[in-house]
This record gives structure tokens, C-alpha cells and sequence, in this order.
């Protein structure tokens, strides 16, 4: 069985980071992805989904922090999860999120200050992580 999920779209708002006294910090935010097709007219429909994502992962937050911002164009790789809470009244609330493992930024670098960097949880503990001051000329060649 797999739990996996691939997300190409745009963030909806600038990542909330939740710092804690242990060194711990969370990061949430939404990513805004769109579809279309043909209805039964054969006029076509655009429909755009919004997706809660959220970084459990320590260093993982604070690069999305430093280098996402609204409308920053984003690849997420991670898996869903649905849990559930009690709301204020004690009605059982449920929200579904991707819980991301690594995200790929696709803004070209004249649009933003990070753009094609790749970072995921197992990146940003080693002392080869990738930062956009390092990223190949060959990025440069890439069609978006």
C-alpha cells in the first residue's frame, strides 16, 4: 500500500511557521492547484482545488519560511492525512493535509530570491544542501 501524493500549484499565503521551546517548529500553508475539462456543452471548465499542506519537519519549516511566499510556485511530494479534533461546541471536526517530505521550488530566480531549490526533510540535515546561492547554471536551461 502507498500513501504518496505529488502537488504542482501555488501557495495561497505566505507559510505560518509555529515555533516551540524545544527547537521544534511546524510550518502550514495552502497550495492552490486547477484542473479544467469539458462539460456536456463542450464549454470548458477551470476548477481550482486548494490543498492544506503541512512541514512537521523542523529545518524543513524554517527553509519554507526563509524562501516560499505567496504565489511561489511549488512542487510538494508528501502523503495525506486526515485527523480529527473537537471544536469549540464539541462537534468532532475533520481536516485532511498533505503532511510534506519535500518540496522542489519552480519560480524561475528572476521571480524569486529561492527559486529552484530542492529541499526535503533528509536534505536539510546534511551539510550538502542545496541553497539557491548554489544552484547550477543548468537550472538556467530549464523550459519554466
Amino acid at each position: 500500500m502507498v500513501n504518496k501524493v505529488f502537488l504542482i500549484g501555488r501557495l495561497g499565503k505566505d507559510p505560518v511557521v509555529k515555533h516551540f521551546d524545544n527547537g521544534g517548529a511546524i510550518a502550514e500553508f495552502t497550495v492552490a492547484t486547477d484542473d479544467s475539462y469539458r462539460d456536456k456543452q463542450g464549454n470548458k471548465v477551470e476548477q481550482t482545488d486548494w490543498h492544506n499542506v503541512k512541514i512537521p519537519t523542523p529545518k524543513l519549516a524554517e527553509v519554507a519560511e526563509k524562501y516560499l511566499k505567496k504565489g511561489s510556485l511549488v512542487h510538494i511530494e508528501g502523503k495525506i492525512k486526515t485527523r480529527s479534533y473537537d471544536d469549540k461546541d464539541g462537534n468532532k471536526r475533520y481536516i485532511t493535509e498533505v503532511v510534506c517530505e519535500s518540496f522542489k521550488m519552480l519560480d524561475s530566480k528572476k521571480e524569486s530570491a529561492g527559486g529552484g531549490g530542492n529541499y526535503s526533510s533528509s536534505s536539510t540535515s546534511s551539510s550538502n544542501q542545496e541553497t539557491p546561492a548554489t544552484t547550477s547554471a543548468a537550472d538556467d536551461d530549464l523550459p519554466f
